[in-house]
């Protein structure tokens, strides 16, 4: 049992607030007058709060792990997206995709998301070994399995997208089938039983993908009970649908019944108010990455007007090949300031309310991204009694509005401590870190 102490102010999501303490037990959210209902050899844990605000633990809806590898390259910044990808394919290329470095990848990745408060990250990936239509399938779910160590190892939640990327359809199918197998055989809604490991499907979108792609990995998810994922409506997106299709993208997904309530969709920053008002209509959500799409020239997603609409919308980072840091709450104060621009001002609570439960609605998982009794113990604990706070009239808001950069003091996943006074408690990041420079070294892939 873990108990968390005299909190200043405690988020239990984006219209609800307490204060005080808030007690774990068994994983999740206990109610107060539960909290000695453990058995007596039970081990009992403190945080201290004070001064502190308690939020649920963010949840990065987007993100691409293995690109950690491959932050800031020559030629990756600025650029358009057809010249980013051969960029980006030409570095994997040299390097090599394999477990090993997809380890090393995800560790890093994931290490730096727990140090800044993501307790969940859904990992779409793209890329595989030997180029699209060359994809051995035992070697996939090598890569997957090495994710989900990396999460296991830190005490992070995964969700791992099988994603693709021009790969072979069926070969994208059969690996897709082997890894949820392989990961979370037998598991409603492809999610463990202790709900630390998820898995999807997600084409990386109709710019690349044809749609027997779209079919038979829509298949696999029926079979399995798994969530499907895609991006839409980005630059290349929408170019290469109209080129190729005469079409939009939102037109060809819907035909290829990839617009439904099972389906997230990242990006969409160039939707029409009628594709918006199609999109509200089939139940899908949504997933904004800023930090991505905003400083690479590729849009900004208006997302007053898809949530004024009805959609969940999420927070992503998405990869390090576009977005060089795993930290989603400078994304999210990012997306609160650019909100006006592209609709109309969302307020501070609203956008961590995204950055929680409306990504944890994207995966399908409503017990994430709130801390009401009976979800899932995931929290972050942040210290706001800093100058960098001083005289913030409301520490929630203040979150996003001051302090750029802050990280948590305390972070908790499953009831467990995981970060602990900024500080990983089964690693070190630095080794985390000289681990991947050294692999890559070796692979001159730097």
């Amino acid at each position: 049992m873990l108990t968390v102490h005299h909190a200043r102010a405690i988020l239990i999501d984006d219209e609800t607030e307490s204060s005080g303490d808030l007690f774990l037990q068994n994983g999740v959210v206990s109610a107060p007058d539960a909290r000695h209902d453990g058995p007596d050899d039970e081990t009992f844990d403190t945080l201290d709060a004070s001064g502190c605000v308690v939020t649920p633990g963010l949840v990065n809806a987007h993100h691409h792990l293995l690109q950690t590898a491959f932050r800031t390259l020559p030629g990756t910044r600025g650029v358009p997206m057809a010249s980013w990808l051969p960029t980006m394919a030409a570095a994997y290329a040299r390097a090599g995709i394999d477990p090993e470095l997809e380890y090393a990848a995800a560790h890093a990745g994931l290490a730096e998301s727990l140090l800044s408060g993501v307790t969940t990250v859904a990992d779409h990936h793209l890329n595989w070994p030997g180029g699209p239509g060359n994809t051995d399938i035992d070697l996939t779910v090598g890569i997957a399995r090495a994710a989900a160590s990396a999460a296991a190892d830190l005490g992070a939640r995964l969700v791992f997208v099988r994603g693709s990327a021009r790969d072979d359809p069926e070969q994208a199918a059969q690996s897709a089938d082997a890894i949820a197998e392989a990961l979370v055989p037998n598991a409603a809604g492809g999610v463990r039983s202790d709900g630390l490991l998820q898995v999807a499907v997600g084409p990386a979108g109709v710019h690349s993908d044809s749609p027997e792609t779209f079919r038979l990995l829509g298949e696999v998810a029926a079979r399995r009970g798994l969530r499907r994922r895609s991006q839409a409506n980005e630059q290349v997106d929408v170019a290469i649908a109209l080129e190729k299709y005469g079409r939009r993208p939102i037109d060809l997904l819907d035909e290829w019944g990839w617009l439904a309530p099972d389906v997230t969709l990242a990006h969409l920053c160039a939707v029409t108010d009628d594709e918006i008002a199609r999109l509200a209509a089939s139940g899908v959500t949504a997933t904004h990455s800023p930090a991505c799409d905003l400083p690479m020239g590729w849009g900004i997603a208006p997302v007053a007007a898809l949530r004024g609409a009805g959609l969940a919308v999420g927070l992503g980072t998405s990869g390090g090949g576009s977005n060089d840091a795993s930290n989603l709450l400078a994304d999210a104060r990012l997306a609160m300031q650019i909100a006006p621009l592209v609709g109309a001002p969302i307020p501070a609570r609203q956008v961590l309310g995204m950055a929680t439960k409306g990504s944890a609605l994207g995966l399908g998982r409503p017990e994430l991204g709130s801390l009401a009794p009976g979800d899932a113990a995931d929290l972050c604990v942040w210290d706001v009694s800093g100058v960098a706070d001083a005289a913030v009239a409301d520490p929630i808001a203040g979150l996003l509005w001051a302090n750029p950069g802050r990280k948590p003091r305390h972070v908790v996943v499953a009831g467990r401590v995981v970060v602990r006074d900024y500080r990983l408690v089964a690693h070190d990041e630095r080794v985390i870190a000289a681990d991947l420079k050294a692999l890559l070294a070796t692979r001159h892939a730097r």
